[in-house]
């Protein structure tokens, strides 16, 4: 499947938002004795599937774990384990990327079949200086050296490594990544005994004690993991994540390697391997460990890319996501997310507008809660269960409730980047997260 080359995106998105706009009028229209009746209807379809997700077993088999939730280490032969190039696309790192390659050649692999390539993607900071001294201490470490105007963002920079490095598989960490010296060895075993043409490993954020903000987002990564766990369980689909990924080498180049027209390459790349038939893996144990945004300035920058590549990979791939190639579960799972994600934050906004001009009371506001409360249910589930690196946060009362609370910037998030996309013309730039490199320890 061909990369997506975001053409008409701006006409699509004026559609998707005039949709949800008259979803979100129409109800106001009916009678008052069924204007409920579509808010009901959605809550209970949605809501029911959201719950069933959730609350379904994790098959350990799957997920490659121990009855108790783990995944013991391999040890791996030399001569038939897989050749892994640890790809890192790095701009303006120099707080962490000393740490960074200190102990990516810490990690336990067999000699000459693990490589460790960075790119540094025109740093304006310490970084060059930074992996030349590293260079001398570390002789097998790979630098690749971009322009800053050289395009293309991360997807660019990692599509240079891809160009020169050749291992069976890459895995892609972002510059604060933060992995157990065995991480290979499971992570490798599992890939290959579960015939994954990808995984994604669970996000574990290692500043949950920093502040409130830092917090809720180690219950999300928890959240998220679970979440997907349930859905690949279920027949549907699993997603990249960008930090943290293992990809094979062939599928990716089959697929055309990584899209320099998306700001999320990873959310991209997921829709292109599933067009492909290619299956993902989450793997619970051992995460990638990696720091969480401290301020609200910051989680607004990201999310809004992170809203912005989600609803373009829909907007560039809708019509395979319709085609025989998926499953039907696929294709209700996907379109249960979408609608739960990305059409509900949006509805909601013309609910609320049409009720202020109609002087109506809002209709889609038990679809809301049924969100919510489901959503109640995956911090409650994912933060319960085993888990390796930095501890989670407990899932009590407060945790809950303010986790939910939290969520409700996706209402704001979402239809803010739709509206934007809708009217402006979308200038293509690497909106990197900052990384501040505390100096934690790394917990396993």
């Amino acid at each position: 499947m061909a990369a997506g080359t975001g053409n008409h995106r701006r006409g699509k998105t004026a559609f998707f938002l005039a949709a949800c706009g008259c979803a979100g009028a129409a109800p106001h229209w009916l009678d008052p004795s069924r204007s409920l009746i579509p808010a009901f209807t959605l809550a209970v379809l949605l809501g029911g599937y959201g719950l069933r997700t959730l609350l379904r077993r994790v098959d350990p088999a799957l997920v490659g774990s121990n009855d108790d939730g783990t995944l013991a280490s391999t040890p791996l032969d030399g001569q038939s384990c897989p050749t892994v190039d640890v790809v890192v696309a790095a701009r303006d790192e120099e707080a962490v990327v000393t740490r960074l390659v200190e102990r990516l050649s810490a990690l336990r692999y067999p000699d000459r079949r693990l490589t460790l390539c960075v790119v540094d993607d025109g740093s304006e900071d310490h970084t060059p200086e930074r992996l030349s001294e590293l260079q001398s201490r570390f002789p097998s470490l790979k630098v690749i050296r971009r322009p800053r105007n050289a395009g293309g963002g991360k997807s660019g920079a990692l599509n240079a490594a891809l160009k020169q490095t050749q291992g069976e598989w890459l895995l892609i960490l972002d510059a604060d990544a933060q992995l157990a010296e065995d991480q290979l060895e499971r992570l490798i075993p599992f890939a290959t005994a579960g015939d994954w043409s990808a995984v994604q490993m669970r996000k574990a954020v290692t500043n949950p004690d920093t502040n409130w903000l830092t917090r809720v987002q180690a219950m999300e990564m928890a959240f998220d993991a679970q979440l997907q766990q349930g859905r690949l369980c279920g027949g549907g689909v699993a997603e990249l994540r960008g930090n943290g990924e293992l990809l094979r080498r062939d599928l990716l180049e089959a697929c055309g390697g990584f899209n320099e027209d998306t700001v999320t390459d990873d959310l991209d790349l997921s829709f292109r391997l599933l067009l492909e038939n290619a299956r993902v893996g989450i793997l619970w144990d051992p995460p990638v460990q990696e720091e969480a945004v401290e301020s609200v300035p910051a989680l607004w920058k990201q999310r809004q890319r992170w809203a912005e590549g989600g609803l373009q990979r829909f907007l560039d791939y809708w019509p395979g996501l319709f085609c025989r190639r998926l499953t039907l579960a696929q294709r209700r799972d996907l379109a249960c997310f979408f609608l739960l994600q990305y059409a509900l934050p949006v509805v909601s906004w013309a609910d609320l507008l049409t009720s202020a001009l109609s002087r109506t009371a809002p209709l889609y506001w038990p679809l809301s809660i049924v969100a919510f409360s489901v959503s109640g249910v995956a911090y409650w589930r994912g933060c319960r269960r085993p888990s390796e690196g930095p501890e989670l946060p407990p899932p009590d009362l407060f945790n809950l409730l303010l986790g939910i609370a939290y969520l409700s910037h996706w209402f704001v998030v979402i239809p803010w980047v739709t509206l934007r996309m809708a009217v402006l013309p979308k200038r293509l730039v690497w909106a990197k997260t900052s990384h501040r490199g505390q100096e934690e320890t790394l917990q396993v």
